[in-house]
């Protein structure tokens, strides 16, 4: 999951991720990043969530993301189909630069035991 922000939602969104790591201790928060990283069009926060807390975290995040969009995507190694395909977008659907994804083959350590 991505949180997306700006610099007038930074302090919001540093607080509805860091409300997740700590209600879901199996959730990975990565880091802020205030510029645009990868294919995304926006500042963004990486929330790395096992399929256990799924279904718990999308919940708290339709109540409670007050505004902010959140791009959702599983992490299959097929990272093109994965952003294009198999997304899930809560608030605003933004443009992604699916150029800069590889197609197969990706590896993350993201959600390691």
């Amino acid at each position: 999951m991505h949180v997306y922000f700006n610099a007038s939602t930074l302090a919001q969104a540093r607080s509805l991720c860091e409300t997740i790591v700590n209600r879901w201790p199996d959730v990975q928060m990565g880091r802020m990043h205030e510029k645009i990283v990868g294919p995304h069009p926006d500042w963004s926060c990486q929330l790395g969530v096992r399929n256990e807390s799924f279904l718990e975290v999308m919940s708290y995040l339709t109540m409670h993301r007050n505004g902010l969009t959140v791009f959702i995507h599983p992490i299959t190694g097929q990272d093109t189909i994965d952003h294009r395909d198999r997304a899930i977008w809560m608030g605003s659907v933004r443009p992604l630069a699916l150029e800069k994804l590889p197609d197969f083959g990706v590896k993350y350590d993201l959600l390691q035991s």
